[in-house]
């Protein structure tokens, strides 16, 4: 026999939140890719400075050499080392181009960064409502199979009595195997449920939750939300910054027609034993220098003509998603208007169903009303009850759907959260 746990941890919405920042694998991916934009940054740099390197060598030769006139022309060994210090530059000054780019492509990876916490913040809030959903089915099947028993056995002691006949127990038996499937079937959802929040959020399988209080949220006009999504949405504004490095990357590679200055300082120091008469024991110098490439096989051309083809795709990313925005706006503007509008008639129509099942079932048992009249009025009874639970979580699902179009749900979590 397993042992079982007493003990389970009590999540709220807003722990599930901090876990999964903490613990998120897509998340720990993005803050990687964060860091190698860093690195790129620390890159582009290095282009703008200075090289400093060391030299040396050391030669041992066969023998020292005379000429005629007896003059030492090679030394038995010889040994020279120096400092030499290297900057190179193009004229059209596409190294600054570079680090502007890799400055960008920072700021671009940190809203990356933020658009893929936001995004997951709300797979854990649909996984969480998900198990609630779940929740909610399975005590409704539950109700309902308590219903459905208790009135198979009043059908059982009416016939016994000869109040009704044999089909009225057998359509009641019929009704109650099919509240007990849908038991079972709720209560494995309700296991994928958690399970599926488990492996999203990182945390066991023995848990509960604590289910969060109702938003209520204003509802802003169409235009007004459309606009605060193209000023917060942060991957948009990555695809702003992405066109912007398109167009500097065309300037960067167009660069590379212009002429490249190489500067050098070295110093330099020899010895030799023994030692020839022109012999220098000790050197400094500079050196210029300027690179011309005139031909390079069309490289750079073909180089140009794919950064403009980049530089085109990238505005038309960048405008086609804004289209896409707008429609997700519109579509979760929608959405939450037409939850808040049903939940009204939802509550209604369940304190209906409620009062006629009640009725009905008394009836029932004085006689007063047929089995199909309780089954109607359960079957009722149970739609209603779903169709309040669907509605209730969705709403919540609605308002947390409207902050990620405005790009303001990971933010409105930060501040719950401070």
């Amino acid at each position: 026999m397993e042992p079982v746990c007493l003990f389970a941890e009590e999540y709220s919405l807003g722990d599930l939140y901090r876990i999964a920042l903490e613990r998120a694998e897509k998340i720990k991916l993005s803050e990687e890719n964060l860091y190698i934009s860093e690195t790129g940054g620390d890159k582009a740099i290095s282009l703008l400075l200075p090289k400093l390197s060391a030299f040396g060598s050391y030669t041992k030769y066969s023998e020292d050499k005379y000429n005629m006139t007896r003059t030492l022309i090679q030394p038995d060994k010889a040994s020279s080392w120096g400092l030499r210090a290297d900057e190179s530059l193009s004229l059209s000054g596409r190294e600054f181009t570079a680090l502007s780019i890799a400055r960008e492509n920072i700021v671009k990876s940190r809203y990356d960064l933020y658009a893929v916490r936001e995004e997951y913040l709300f797979q854990v809030a649909n996984a969480y409502y998900d198990v609630l959903k779940a929740k909610k089915a399975l005590d409704i099947a539950e109700a309902n199979l308590e219903r459905l028993t208790k009135h198979r056995n009043a059908a059982q002691k009416r016939l016994k009595v000869g109040e009704v006949t044999k089909t009225v127990l057998l359509r009641a038996e019929g009704e109650l195997s099919g509240a007990r499937s849908d038991y079972v079937k709720a209560k494995n959802l309700l296991e994928l449920a958690r399970s599926l929040l488990s492996r999203i959020v990182g945390i066991g399988e023995n848990y509960q939750l604590k289910e969060a209080s109702a938003e209520e949220v204003k509802i802003l006009s169409v235009s007004s939300l459309n606009d605060m999504a193209l000023l917060k949405r942060s991957d948009l504004k990555s695809l702003e910054i992405q066109k912007n490095i398109a167009e500097k990357q065309v300037r960067f590679t167009q660069g590379a027609y212009w002429p490249s200055l190489a500067i050098s300082g070295v110093y330099a120091s020899s010895d030799q034993s023994p030692e020839t008469p022109n012999l220098v024991k000790e050197s400094s110098y500079g050196l210029l220098s300027l690179n011309f490439p005139f031909f390079e096989g069309g490289l750079r051309r073909a180089e140009v003509r794919e950064a403009k083809a980049r530089e085109r795709q990238s505005s038309l990313l960048y405008e086609d998603y804004k289209k896409s925005v707008g429609i997700e706006v519109q579509s979760a503007y929608l959405d939450i208007a037409t939850q808040k509008g049903i939940l009204k008639f939802l509550e209604d129509q369940l304190i209906f169903a409620r009062d006629n099942y009640n009725a009905v079932s008394k009836q029932f048992e004085f006689g007063l009303a047929n089995s199909i009249d309780v089954m109607d009025a359960n079957t009722l009874l149970v739609s209603a009850e779903r169709q309040m639970s669907e509605a209730m979580y969705n709403y919540q699902i609605a308002v947390l759907r409207m902050k990620k179009a405005t790009g303001i749900l990971l933010k409105s979590v930060m501040e719950g959260e401070s």
